[in-house]
């Protein structure tokens, strides 16, 4: 495969494992991310993690601010084939026509289930205990495309959104590299997706850091999860914002916003539990363990 013309679009780490495999085994001619963005507080205009491996390894970046309008800088590229993992955008037809092995994306979750650009984030919300990654044909439209294969991962308990980028990302990158050979041969058995299961999961927004605590303790723990390490869910103490890296819950009950309070510990009662913080990360603060946290709020908290 070392001749095959890859066109490999993508942005965040994510997506590095399966580019570094193709890189490693096939003629990786240019690397399609976003445009560079500003990053910290002291707002550092940085390339996309793709973008810096691409540099690393001599390969020509294209940084598209509106792909329906440049596609074109790709087609000169002449691909035998597209891939795409976690690039963000929709593909215009015109570029999903022209490669003779395809459009193909790697997508994190079990399509035709959450559909969209936060599957991780929204399996790990909803309670999911199965997840895994999706290898597809790419269409017009947002993940509904033939399916190729797919791979799953049995999510655990103590499982955060980082946990499952990294193992999905792994999962991703295997499922290509296995799958590669059957698409550039025409052994591929399409499947196409029940569009009467889809489900969607749409961008994560700053108003959904916020935690309701009229909801179950279970339901809230699943969003701390989904959230950390970043963006990190977040509500006020004390008058005072206070963003949760890591929580468990109880089921015993509680009466919902109060905070039940020991020496070394700090519950928060909900509709059904309570969430008890183990490591937050005041404003303006670095994260601290409860204990700690506690410590400097000796006569407040009571």
């Amino acid at each position: 495969m070392k001749d095959l013309r890859v066109v490999f679009m993508g942005t965040p780490d994510f997506a590095l494992k399966p580019l570094q495999a193709l890189i490693d085994n096939c003629h990786v001619v240019c690397v399609v991310t976003k445009v560079d963005a500003y990053v910290g507080r002291k707002k550092v205009l940085t390339p996309s993690s793709v973008a810096k491996l691409a540099s690393a390894n001599n390969i020509p970046v294209l940084k598209l601010k509106s792909i329906k309008k440049e596609y074109q800088q790709i087609i000169d590229y002449k691909p035998d084939i597209i891939i795409t993992c976690a690039y963000g955008k929709i593909i215009p037809k015109v570029l999903i026509d022209y490669p003779k092995f395809g459009c193909v994306n790697i997508h994190a979750s079990l399509l035709p289930k959450y559909r969209g650009s936060a599957p991780i984030q929204w399996a790990l919300i909803n309670g999911e205990k199965i997840t895994g990654i999706t290898l597809m044909y790419m269409d017009e439209f947002m993940d509904t495309g033939d399916i190729i294969a797919k791979g799953t991962y049995e999510i655990k308990d103590e499982d955060n959104v980082e946990d499952l980028f990294n193992v999905l990302s792994t999962l991703g990158c295997e499922l290509l590299m296995n799958n590669l050979d059957d698409i550039i041969n025409n052994r591929v058995h399409r499947i196409k997706q029940n569009e009467e299961e889809a489900t969607y999961a749409p961008m994560i927004t700053r108003e959904m850091e916020e935690l309701d605590f009229n909801y179950p303790a279970k339901d809230l723990y699943n969003k701390i999860r989904a959230f950390s390490p970043y963006p990190l869910t977040k509500t006020t103490i004390c008058n005072e914002e206070v963003k949760i890296i890591k929580a468990h819950y109880t089921d015993e009950e509680a009466t919902p916003n109060k905070l039940y309070v020991t020496k070394n510990s700090l519950g928060i009662g909900t509709k059904k539990g309570i969430i008890y913080l183990d490591i937050v990360k005041p404003v303006g603060k670095n994260s601290m363990a409860i204990k700690d946290y506690l410590n400097g709020k000796k006569g407040v908290l009571k």
